[in-house]
């Protein structure tokens, strides 16, 4: 009787899975455009003037978030005088990816630069947040005639002590993993993403309209729930390969982080990257917690303007 029961619970809740990603899309739908890679169809928000002058500023986000989280403020705030691509990425949001393994900054970064060639846009500066920053440091190591700057937000680039959650391991576990997936991960996690999202940006308090705003539920629908935990999974084997590289990353690079980040520690990932990086700038600001972007900014947003400036005076002392 009990396996019956058990059974048609699943069964129940496996509908409920659907009825809910259903509502989720229609209630956040796609924005952007859609960009056929090698692997992948990516996201790809295109805003702000197109100035020739100046590299446009491509934004990524970190694990369990999209695009609009790096949107809302910083990105609306740049397309006030750049042009501001924001990028899905791979499996997340309104991206796809062909396989759960395609995980790798190295994997998700060769998408991402196929989307920029496809977009026709020449060098960027590259704005990564949290687990991005593995990303973004990758892409300089690999595409140094694309990345032109590099501004990193409480980035993840190291290994670190201890695991990736527990609820990271069970669900890229076979079979128990995707059960766990398209039954309960949706009707729970409703219960769980506002919390969830206020822990990321203590010590700082969350705007109330950030889950919404940000459409962070899409994160409950089981192919973006498989994927997350499969990013946050193979992570930490991957920044332990691409480390020691650091030291070749010529990109004028500025890492921003909070002293009081319980997510990233500043210690284990800033400050070694900005010691291993010739030039790169560090700011370390005091009471901040992961949200670099939401809590500062003004600050972000200053730091990406001055890097246009030195790098058109690059440009221009290269010419003469």
């Amino acid at each position: 009787m009990i396996p019956v029961i058990l059974v048609a619970a699943l069964v129940m809740l496996a509908l409920i899975t659907q009825g809910g990603v259903v509502a989720l899309q229609r209630i956040y739908p796609a924005q952007g455009e859609r960009i056929e890679v090698a692997g992948a169809t990516l996201n790809v928000v295109d805003i702000g003037p197109r100035d020739a002058s100046f590299p446009p500023v491509v934004l990524i986000h970190g694990a369990s978030s999209n695009l609009q989280a790096m949107r809302t403020p910083l990105g609306d705030m740049l397309a006030g005088k750049h042009r501001v691509i924001l990028i899905d990425r791979p499996g997340h949001g309104w991206s796809t990816r062909l396989r759960q393994g395609d995980s790798t900054p190295a994997i998700q970064g060769r998408m991402i630069e196929e989307a920029l060639e496809k977009l026709g846009v020449g060098e960027v500066i590259l704005v990564v947040h949290s687990w991005a920053g593995a990303l973004g440091a990758r892409m300089a190591l690999d595409y140094p005639g694309r990345v032109a700057g590099l501004v990193m937000l409480a980035p993840v680039a190291y290994p670190w002590p201890g695991g990736v959650g527990w609820y990271n391991e069970v669900v890229t576990t076979p079979v128990i993993g995707p059960l766990l997936a398209y039954t309960i991960t949706l009707p729970l996690g409703l219960f769980l993403a506002g919390p969830g999202a206020r822990n990321a940006f203590l010590p700082q308090t969350m705007p109330e309209s950030f889950v919404r705003d940000t459409a962070t539920p899409l994160l409950l629908r089981p192919r973006e729930f498989l994927a997350n935990a499969r990013d946050i999974l193979t992570l930490k084997a991957a920044v332990e390969e691409q480390a020691p590289r650091y030291a070749a990353i010529k990109a004028p690079a500025v890492v921003i982080s909070g002293d009081v980040d319980k997510t990233v520690s500043t210690n284990i990932h800033s400050r070694p990257f900005v010691a291993a990086v010739a030039g790169a700038k560090l700011i370390v600001l005091p009471g901040v917690g992961h949200m670099v972007q939401n809590a500062v900014p003004d600050l972000v947003m200053r730091e990406i303007d001055a890097m246009v400036v030195q790098i058109a005076l690059g440009t221009a002392a290269a010419a003469d």
